[in-house]
């Protein structure tokens, strides 16, 4: 982007707006989204992945491209009368028909598949809630796997259906060739 002379800016969110850097240009300004990217604290815990969107839809009056990176784990609230998924898919939209969205997910193998290794005690890292998972349990570990898997499912043809272009990397492998391989993708699809 610095090379190309283009306009780059970052918003970091959780379940609050955390840091906004409106796009701009010059090495001194990437600098320092690299620097926030690396050392930001967060003052919340939460995630709320629309809080983001609905943001970027209000302060980008001009046509952008938007990376949106998130494990896209969206924990929907009983109490809530909306939907928190259908609130993002919205919001995603909106974004979409104003932008260039582009939605990269990310995940760790960890999370994915759980190992038969007894009982074994879970912290949820928002809300602090403590729980014992039986992982010897195959019916656990079955409906832990088909769960992410529909998810995963789900997600991608949200996506598609919408329009929005996405890629999937792992934290276990080099997130440079993901991102340079989903270009050529993109590439590719634009010269037929």
């Amino acid at each position: 982007a610095t090379r190309n002379g283009d306009k780059v800016g970052i918003l970091l969110f959780t379940d609050q707006v955390e840091l906004y850097l409106p796009p701009a240009k010059g090495q001194k300004h990437v600098l320092r989204i690299l620097r926030e990217i690396l050392f930001h604290s967060c003052n919340s815990k939460g995630t709320e992945i629309s809080t983001g969107i609905r943001f970027i839809n209000q302060v980008l009056r001009r046509r952008a491209v938007v990376f949106l990176l998130s494990d896209y784990i969206i924990v929907e609230n009983p109490l809530e009368e909306e939907s928190r998924v259908e609130v993002f898919l919205q919001q995603i939209s909106a974004t979409r028909r104003k932008h260039d969205l582009i939605c990269a997910r990310i995940h760790d193998p960890a999370e994915k598949l759980i190992p038969d290794v007894g009982l074994v005690d879970f912290e949820d890292a928002e809300t602090g809630e403590l729980f014992t998972i039986d992982t010897s349990s195959i019916d656990f570990r079955n409906h832990f796997n088909h769960h992410n898997s529909e998810e995963d499912k789900n997600l991608a043809a949200e996506l598609r259906r919408r329009g929005i272009d996405a890629f999937d990397f792992s934290t276990s492998t080099d997130y440079a060739s993901a991102l340079q391989e989903f270009f050529r993708m993109r590439e590719n699809r634009r010269r037929r």
